[in-house]
């Protein structure tokens, strides 16, 4: 198409009219999008500092969810190190029980006055052994007392020895009764079947060496509660309580993480355990149970401290992650966006001098429309 002629005055408005038009494209772009910078070609320099700007906090975005997770895999370990250790509270409360209880049941005969001729003779059975006693002590004893005190230092036929042996010794009780009871009763008594016959004394029973055994059960219960209840402090398939490790990454380039190191809480971790039927009888064991809690106590304690410090070092870097995610980002809009209210204004200030430029292109073109008038 061949070029339309214009004149020189519409020409220059046509001109500025086109540039005004121009101008209103881009400032509706900006009010549109938010953005004074919308690709490289508004600026080059601008444009690629922003996006790079932005990848990384899109980055660092992605890792705050896997911080995320590894804070709640460490609070789920440090709430079963809580659990367990109320668990092991508890059996240091059920072995203490069973030190306080004793091992022995007291045999009586029920018999308040005694009178033992000078050389009469008792036989006391302990165990499957027979022991003869013989009063020998040059007269007649008829104080209960007297005799239980007598019976006791008695070397005639190897009585007393038995008794320190089997850990017996007689007495008199509190009602007066002669009665055969532990000397310790917090040690065992191994010799259950007790007679004794003669001088008008008669008196029989077993005594129970497994008094501690129903704490024993409970203890072993309580151990297996700990085996189960580190086994289901996992989260998401890493469990900290049974040796699992945790790598927690805390920049785009993984150079930054924490390891977190997983320890073993179960009652082999912990050294505790079990102890078989008739095992607590010896107050050693027992207090050697004891001893074993309360380290089991002081290395949860550890554990819960470690956790803690572990905790508190991913939730800061999260926190800093997040901040420095809203650094990044406002660093990117302070290259690229836009602002409104100069946007705004300049908007109306080219639809103005659109409408000017439309009035200046009208006028101009009156010269070349009075040529009709000759028509």
């Amino acid at each position: 198409m061949a070029d339309i002629s214009l004149t020189a005055s519409m020409r220059s408005n046509l001109l500025s009219l086109q540039n005004t038009q121009s101008l209103m494209d881009m400032t509706q772009e900006r009010l549109s999008t938010g953005k004074k910078v919308n690709s490289a070609i508004d600026n080059p320099s601008s444009y690629y500092t922003a996006q790079s700007l932005t990848n990384r906090a899109s980055d660092l975005d992605a890792l705050l969810d896997s911080m995320g997770q590894a804070v709640q895999t460490i609070q789920a370990a440090n709430e079963g190190i809580e659990s367990i250790t109320s668990f092991v509270e508890q059996a240091k409360a059920i072995a203490n029980s069973a030190r306080d209880t004793a091992v022995t049941e007291t045999v009586s005969s029920g018999t308040k006055t005694v009178s033992v001729a000078d050389d009469a003779t008792i036989e006391v059975k302990i165990g499957d052994k027979t022991y003869t006693y013989t009063n020998d002590s040059g007269g007649e004893l008829d104080t209960v007392a007297g005799l239980a005190s007598d019976m006791n230092g008695d070397t005639t036929d190897g009585l007393a020895a038995a008794l320190t042996d089997a850990n017996l010794e007689f007495a008199a009780d509190d009602d007066g009764n002669l009665v055969l009871k532990a000397k310790d009763s917090k040690k065992p008594v191994d010799k259950t079947v007790i007679s004794v016959s003669g001088s008008g004394i008669e008196m029989s029973g077993t005594i129970n060496p497994n008094a501690r055994d129903t704490y024993v059960e409970q203890f072993n219960t309580i151990l297996e509660q700990i085996d189960q209840l580190a086994s289901d402090a996992s989260y998401k398939g890493v469990n900290l309580l049974k040796g699992d490790n945790l790598k927690v990454v805390f920049n785009e380039d993984r150079s930054s993480f924490l390891e977190v190191k997983g320890d073993n809480a179960d009652s082999a971790g912990l050294e505790l355990s079990e102890v078989a039927a008739g095992g607590w009888n010896s107050i050693d064991a027992l207090e050697g149970s004891i001893t074993s809690i309360e380290s089991a106590i002081n290395e949860l304690r550890d554990m819960a401290t470690k956790f803690g410090n572990n905790y508190s070092i991913v939730e800061t870097r999260q926190e800093f992650t997040e901040n420095l995610i809203n650094v990044l980002e406002e660093g990117a809009d302070d290259l690229t966006l836009a602002d409104m209210n100069e946007e705004s204004a300049n908007m109306l200030a080219l639809q103005t001098r659109q409408q000017l430029a439309t009035n200046s292109l009208s006028l101009a073109s009156q010269a070349a429309q009075s040529v009709l008038s000759l028509f």
